[in-house]
């Protein structure tokens, strides 16, 4: 990265079998100064998890405290179990010139630019927002991709499009779509969202 280059914050959303994890693996493998945000739970680590590796595994109350501090980013409640991201996290990533990645949906996509709306104006999160939305091609190639996993019942692909149904509504509110129609073109199109946005922050 440039010592004239800006890092990013990249909130990229989609719906479940849009390729998402695909594309910001990709970032990473081709961005070194990029990293994944490491999210915080409430819920126990599970298998080889390790704490501040794969989350910042917290008890409900210091959750709770943390939340009514203000310290969150953005952070929800998922089957029972809390979830998410403190704004300390992101700073000690961008202070130290990394772009960080975060995976998720378009509720707390929405939430982090409510946070921050209310942040000065010279605030280091604020100046690095980038929010992307990956889309699928089509509703009816999004259902091809969720069947071909093999994975989910019939009942859990009907609800997973019709999030999906929901989610795509939600397209206006980002600054940038990538349509992930061929991989290695959306790829390319988010490299080169990345680069523009480095460069309009020189």
């Amino acid at each position: 990265m440039s010592s004239k280059q800006k890092p990013l914050l990249l909130v990229v959303s989609a719906p479940s079998g849009a390729g998402k994890s695909s594309l910001c693996n990709r970032l990473i493998e081709k961005f070194p100064q990029m990293v994944y945000s490491i999210s915080c739970t409430t819920r126990p680590p599970r298998g080889n998890e390790k704490q501040g590796v794969h989350y910042h595994f917290l008890s409900e109350e210091e959750f709770a405290s943390r939340v009514a501090n203000g310290e969150f980013l953005e952070h929800a409640l998922v089957h029972g179990n809390r979830y998410g991201t403190l704004k300390q996290t992101v700073y000690d990533a961008l202070a130290r010139g990394c772009d960080i990645i975060m995976d998720i949906d378009v509720q707390g996509a929405q939430q982090i630019r409510l946070t921050c709306a209310a942040l000065a104006d010279d605030d280091l999160i604020k100046q690095s927002l980038v929010d992307i939305f990956i889309a699928p091609p089509s509703m009816e190639e999004l259902r091809r991709r969720l069947c071909g996993r093999s994975t989910d019942s019939v009942e859990v692909i009907e609800k997973r499009m019709r999030n999906a149904a929901d989610e795509m509504n939600h397209q206006p509110d980002y600054q940038h779509i990538v349509i992930n129609d061929i991989f290695k073109r959306a790829a390319d199109e988010l490299s080169g969202i990345i680069a523009q946005e480095h460069h309009n922050r020189w």
